[in-house]
């Protein structure tokens, strides 16, 4: 761990005011410290965990998320759209894409197992290879492996189910992949997986590859996200042709998506390519599934997610998905809604009525109204672009925000509850990309008066165009009661 004074975005001065506000309202200056750390991260490295079906790689994922109360819900479909969990070990933090819930039956096996292994692959900083030491290396194994060679990430090979000294025997066989020493496992009995988390940590960088706007000047990264046949591919050649300046396509190695330097407005943007992993002509029938991965691919490379919706037909279920996806990672969002150029005046009532209610969850996005095909109204994504990001990237200073907020509790109390009042007694913001403020209160804030302050901060600083993370620290009781 880095021994400089790493405040998250609080300057030294700020952060020795803040930690003797924290001392005079009875907090403990470690749980102080540990809200701040736990809000003030930038994005963390990834984890990928690929195998075969029934290797135990969902059991190895819980074990290791299990570590913090954060396991989400395991319903069936759950698992499917969310493919990304937090997890801490040794008090490293890093994010865990969990691949068990993918194996669909429609898609074949083995082309399931390359997919998944690929989209895992190409978003990780590092990858944990489960195999299943009772039954040795499959021929599915070995094709994972040339995958991962071709990748070229840091690999920790997982030999799982060992749950004696015979199985020793049977994990060490897996030497024979070439992928250096395999860490024999029970995830079923927690057996061996500290030791293999160990070497995890050294295989995964600080932090991730691609950090945010560390490139002074770089291009900024757009994901043009949105469901299948919404006319992404249009919007971006109409966006490209219109300027003729593909600066150039980089295509790293073959299974890298192209992603597009494209000249807007005067500017250049990285376009992140959704396209992402090629769909095979024979998985068609699981496309929307490898839609939702390609999705959640690009999103984790961007700094901003355009999602285009189609406005000729109702919102759908896809569509918050999307959206939920893009909330859930922290990016910077704008809503592009296409086709607009075909909307009749009854259509436009109703798309009006569905925004309100089906994206009423993001009514602070920026809307921009399209038309791919004839590139309508195009010159108005860029503004929405960057007031989407100038949201994702503003801070207030933790007195502003103090003052803000003894005005807000003075003025509309947190409702009683039990006998009791819950009050806000202060709070900061720990970190941007996106805004992720800690407050610290007497007491158990419900989600109504969440969302509201929520509401409040919007309107009184902006915040266009991005989630908002609010997490709240109550007080310990003392044993003396004041």
């Amino acid at each position: 761990m880095n021994d400089q004074h790493d405040h998250g975005a609080l300057g030294d001065a700020e952060y020795a005011e803040f930690m003797e506000l924290a001392a005079e309202e009875g907090f403990d200056a470690e749980d102080v410290e540990g809200a701040l750390e736990e809000a003030s991260h930038g994005p963390l490295p990834v984890l990928a965990v690929v195998g075969r079906p029934n290797v135990g790689k969902s059991t190895l994922v819980n074990r290791i998320i299990g570590r913090r109360e954060a396991v989400v819900q395991d319903k069936p479909g759950v698992t499917r759209d969310r493919v990304s969990y937090e997890a801490e070990w040794a008090g490293r933090r890093f994010k865990v894409v969990d691949t068990g819930g993918w194996e669909q039956d429609v898609l074949g096996l083995d082309a399931s197992v390359a997919a998944q292994a690929e989209y895992a692959i190409e978003t990780a900083d590092a990858v944990v290879f489960v195999v299943d030491s009772t039954v040795g290396a499959t021929d599915t194994d070995e094709a994972v492996v040339k995958l991962l060679r071709r990748a070229g990430k840091p690999v920790v090979l997982c030999a799982n189910k060992v749950d004696g000294q015979s199985g020793e025997a049977d994990a060490s066989t897996l030497w024979s992949l070439g992928l250096g020493e395999p860490h024999p496992v029970s995830s079923l009995h927690g057996r061996g997986t500290g030791d293999m988390l160990d070497a995890v940590l050294e295989a995964l960088p600080e932090a991730p590859a691609q950090t945010f706007g560390t490139t002074v000047g770089g291009p900024r990264r757009i994901a043009l996200i949105g469901r299948p046949n919404v006319g992404k591919s249009s919007l971006l050649n109409k966006v490209a042709n219109e300027d003729r300046v593909v600066v150039n396509a980089m295509a790293g190695t073959t299974r890298d998506p192209v992603d597009e330097l494209i000249e807007l407005g005067g500017i250049v943007w990285k376009f992140i390519d959704t396209a992402g992993i090629r769909r095979r002509v024979h998985l068609q029938e699981g496309a929307d599934y490898y839609a939702s991965l390609r999705t959640a691919a690009a999103v984790e490379k961007a700094e901003v997610a355009v999602i285009l919706i189609d406005a000729t037909e109702s919102i759908s279920v896809q569509d918050q998905r999307i959206v939920t996806m893009a909330v859930e990672a922290g990016r910077a969002m704008v809503l592009a809604f296409n086709k607009w150029d075909d909307l009749d005046e009854e259509r436009r009532y109703y798309l009006e009525r569905e925004i309100e209610s089906e994206l009423a969850q993001v009514a602070w996005a920026p809307r921009v109204n399209v038309s791919a095909r004839t590139g309508r109204h195009m010159e108005r994504l860029v503004p929405a672009i960057e007031t989407a990001i100038k949201g994702w990237e503003t801070r207030i200073p933790t007195g502003r925000l103090n003052a803000f907020l003894g005005e807000i509790v003075a003025a509309h109390p947190h409702p009683v509850r039990g006998g009791k009042q819950p009050r806000i007694l202060f709070g900061t913001q720990a970190g941007t990309m996106p805004p992720r403020f800690v407050l610290f209160a007497s007491g158990f804030l419900e989600a109504g008066y969440r969302r509201f302050i929520e509401r409040r901060l919007r309107e009184e600083f902006g915040f266009d165009g991005t989630p908002i993370h609010i997490s709240v620290r109550v007080r310990e009781k003392r044993g003396r009661k004041k």
